[in-house]
């Protein structure tokens, strides 16, 4: 029997945990049985939790600690904070090989300066990336640097272009990873320096590991016609921001179409399943699971006001990118 997968869990960061992290470690426990979890917390809290959501005792092992880093401490005083809050235990777990891989819903700048500490980036990568999933008209893309680098040169997003190909494989390995860089224009001779120039590197010195498409404009990032698209933090951060409000107000407003009166209410009797699944193909909770690009282990930011849906969600992403061997697949094609 092969061994199983432990992925560390710090139980306290985010919104409402730990009961949503109890509650989403079970959720995913019971569509995936050869996870383990390392559970990193208050015990007194976690138990009775385990309990309610009934999760076999063979499943989980429970690290405990009182202390915990807050959304409102900086990454320089979360840092400071102490090496027994979960989330440095959860990391810390992951360096000395005892989990997989970890996720949090906590302070993602605690989160990011926490594992730069205890982790050694991959050889040949000067800075780690933020890359999610995002939905198009075919699938999914892979989207990075969503917000981890403000500047970035040439290298850093051929190396992102890298990351987020070998991110792709692995969570769809049947799929060929089509790379295109976020421009303000399609044309070759339009952008700044910086990716003029990293245009030109990724056009002459072609990868096995992904076909390099050339630009994307932001309003043809859901066409799925590509689905790894690189940028700055900056702008990545920018686009992520705008395309969340931007769903959030389309959801709403069709809510409000479809409720305001007895007409609205009738047509959403009969299109009930079609608006069904419109909402889940603009449901947040579904593609949650930010992926920290660059470091030796899998590290996974799940968002913080996200549910226990959402939650699970992050550890199924977990699960497929250890299964897929995101890191060796990195490491193969840096150079």
């Amino acid at each position: 029997m092969n061994k199983p997968i432990t992925i560390a869990v710090d139980a306290m960061g985010g919104e409402n945990s730990p009961n949503k992290t109890i509650e989403g470690i079970s959720l995913h426990s019971k569509s995936s049985s050869e996870i383990f979890y390392n559970i990193y917390g208050n015990k007194n809290i976690i138990d009775p939790l385990i309990s309610k959501f009934k999760i076999p005792s063979d499943r989980f092992k429970i690290f405990h600690t009182e202390n915990k880093i807050e959304d409102t401490d900086t990454a320089l005083g979360a840092a400071k904070k102490g090496k027994d809050t979960s989330l440095w235990l959860a990391i810390e777990s992951l360096k000395e090989n005892q989990s997989d891989c970890v996720v949090s819903a906590g302070n993602t700048g605690a989160l990011f300066v926490i594992a730069k500490l205890n982790l050694q980036m991959i050889p040949n990568i000067d800075k780690p990336a933020l890359s999610a999933l995002w939905p198009n008209k075919t699938g999914m893309n892979i989207v990075l640097d969503l917000g981890a680098n403000v500047e970035c040169n040439e290298k850093n997003l051929i190396d992102f272009s890298i990351m987020g190909a070998a991110l792709h494989k692995s969570l769809f390995e049947d799929e060929t990873s089509k790379v295109a860089l976020l421009n303000i224009a399609s044309e070759e001779l339009k952008g700044n320096t910086v990716i003029k120039n990293t245009y030109q590197k990724l056009n002459e010195n072609k990868n096995n590991l992904f076909e390099f498409c050339g630009y994307i404009e932001g309003n043809h990032i859901m066409d799925g016609n590509v689905n790894v698209i690189v940028t700055d933090g900056f702008t990545g951060n920018i686009a992520l921001k705008t395309a969340e409000g931007t769903a959030n107000f389309i959801t709403s407003e069709l809510k409000r179409a479809m409720t305001s009166n007895i007409l609205g209410k009738f047509s959403s009797l009969l299109n009930l399943k079609n608006l069904k699944n419109f909402k889940n193909k603009l449901d947040p909770r579904l593609y949650n699971g930010a992926i920290l690009l660059g470091l030796s282990k899998p590290v996974i930011k799940s968002h913080g006001s996200t549910d226990a849906i959402g939650f699970a969600n992050s550890l199924k992403v977990s699960e497929k990118v250890i299964k897929g061997r995101l890191i060796d697949k990195i490491k193969e094609n840096i150079n």
